[in-house]
């Protein structure tokens, strides 16, 4: 019985064959290729099915089943560098010093311990350009960089930038190195097929692939930057640096950082946009020592619903003018607190993190169009991007003597030096620039970017201020430092 069955099964099947073979050759013959028409039978009628799509068919042939990233891994994957950062040991103190038991057996001093760190980079320039991130080389006194065929080259830091968590490498070589084009990562769109090439955990070389998860991603909490690309491609710890690269073998993004709660990847990727990094690495090129972001002269803050419904907008977007700095380009150009920007040279302004990103990829000496909603109704306005004030005073001075200062150097805050610090345009005040590693004030914990407020009583609003004050004997010491937004004050006796 079960040998009749099939018999019949197969007889059913000659049939079908038989009848539908006519109307397969008639349609082979106009022109329909014959996979064409094979696909069609096996997928079935247009809807019939779950795989049913104008856009969707069985693969044919030994060259469509072994479609493969292989070419663009080839092509790119000898630019993308394993990073290595190192810090010195720096002395540490026994807990048993000072016990004359315990000394005898552990000694008077610990082993100094060294700092290492592992991430990736890309070579973005044949003269030798390493981009990477901040964070993999922050604090380092030595950054090695070692290529895929086993090449290491000691490497220089150009520039360096916390806010965007991006860095600039230089390596030197008698003969020009393998890059990865950077492509516009504007031109991304959500489902695009993207690869991710690092060294995660350190286990060498890796690519994994994944798509574009969402766009203009904000508030991630890896920096202050504000605009990254999401991937489900594979990222994990040593990926930080490394390349996201297109279908076109271009470079797209900077692989930064991961959501996860395990320490390993479950498909939340973030990466920088190749634009950013574009932008940071011409200014390496062009012998900056930070990436210097034009001035608008304003301040900006997020479009609520309620601010949105207020101002009769559709849904909440764009940035909203909270401040105007008087006689700069944006009071210039007659933008008012209340507009809200809505588009920078053509592009969305999503939320006010795509605004100072849109802004940071733009060069000092442009104008820049912004379509903006003021009272109501919709308007173009040009605005021309300039260089930062540098401020009435741009003279750095060194604290010398005995003090919790010595060994410090301090500025007079102005917009532009605030921004090479990383801090807010507009906050005014007396800064730490620089610090002797070895000096009192490195041992009293001062950091760069830190503002001195007040010494002893005094307050401070100018570096010969704090000069004068620092540099008057004394063997207490009163202080309140502004750091991050926070007052630290401080009593000692030194």
């Amino acid at each position: 019985m079960r040998a009749i069955r099939i018999g019949i099964v197969l007889l059913g099947a000659w049939l079908a064959a038989a009848c539908v073979l006519p109307a397969t050759m008639a349609a082979a013959q106009e022109g329909e290729g014959l996979s064409d028409v094979l696909s069609d039978l096996l997928r079935g009628s247009e809807g019939a099915g779950p795989t049913a799509g104008p856009d969707r068919r069985i693969p044919f042939g030994r060259e469509e089943i072994q479609l493969s990233f292989a070419p663009l891994v080839k092509a790119s994957a000898p630019a993308v560098v394993n990073v290595y950062a190192s810090k010195k040991p720096r002395e540490v103190r026994s807990p048993f010093e000072g016990d004359p038991f315990f000394e005898q057996f552990f000694g008077r001093q610990m082993r100094p311990r060294a700092q290492n760190s592992l991430g990736s980079g890309v070579i973005v320039d044949a003269s030798g350009l390493v981009v990477t991130n901040f964070h993999v080389i922050r604090g380092a006194d030595e950054v090695k960089v070692a290529m895929s065929d086993g090449r290491e080259f000691a490497s220089k830091v150009l520039l360096k930038d916390e806010s965007l968590d991006l860095a600039v490498l230089k390596i030197d070589a008698p003969e020009p190195f393998p890059v990865v084009a950077i492509g516009d990562s504007d031109a991304l769109e959500v489902g695009d097929l993207v690869l991710a090439v690092g060294n995660p955990f350190g286990v060498g070389q890796t690519t994994t692939s994944g798509i574009v998860s969402a766009l203009a991603r904000s508030h991630v909490g890896v920096s202050d930057f504000g605009f990254f690309i999401q991937t489900d491609a594979a990222i994990n710890p040593g990926n930080s640096g490394g390349a996201l690269i297109n279908m076109a073998g271009q470079l797209v993004g900077i692989n930064t950082a991961i959501f996860s709660r395990s320490g390993g990847s479950i498909g939340i990727g973030f990466a920088i946009p190749s634009n950013m990094v574009r932008a940071v690495t011409q200014a390496a090129a062009g012998g900056s020592d930070f990436f210097e972001r034009p001035y608008l002269g304003a301040d900006f803050e997020e479009v609520t619903a309620q601010i949105a419904e207020s101002l009769g907008m559709a849904r909440p977007t764009g940035a909203l003018v909270s401040s105007v700095a008087k006689d700069g380009p944006a009071a210039k150009a007659g933008l008012k607190p209340g507009d809200v920007v809505l588009t920078l040279n053509g592009a969305d302004i999503e939320h006010v993190d795509a605004l100072s990103y849109r802004l940071a990829t733009q060069s000092i000496g442009t104008t820049a169009e912004l379509m903006v909603l003021s009272q109501g109704d919709e308007k173009s306005v040009g605005v021309d991007l300039i260089r930062a004030p540098e401020g009435a005073s741009v003279a750095e001075v060194t604290i010398r003597g005995r003090s919790p200062f010595a060994g410090a150097k301090f500025a007079e805050l102005s917009p532009w030096l605030a921004q090479r610090l990383g801090l807010d345009a507009d906050i005014k005040g007396v800064a730490v620039v620089d610090i002797d590693g070895s000096s009192p004030a490195a041992r009293f914990g001062f950091q760069p970017r830190d503002i001195v407020r007040e010494v002893n009583g005094e307050e401070i609003d100018t570096a010969e201020k704090l000069k004068q004050v620092a540099e008057t004997e004394s063997r207490w010491w009163r202080f309140t430092v502004e750091r991050d937004g926070k007052l630290l004050r401080q009593t000692l006796r030194y």
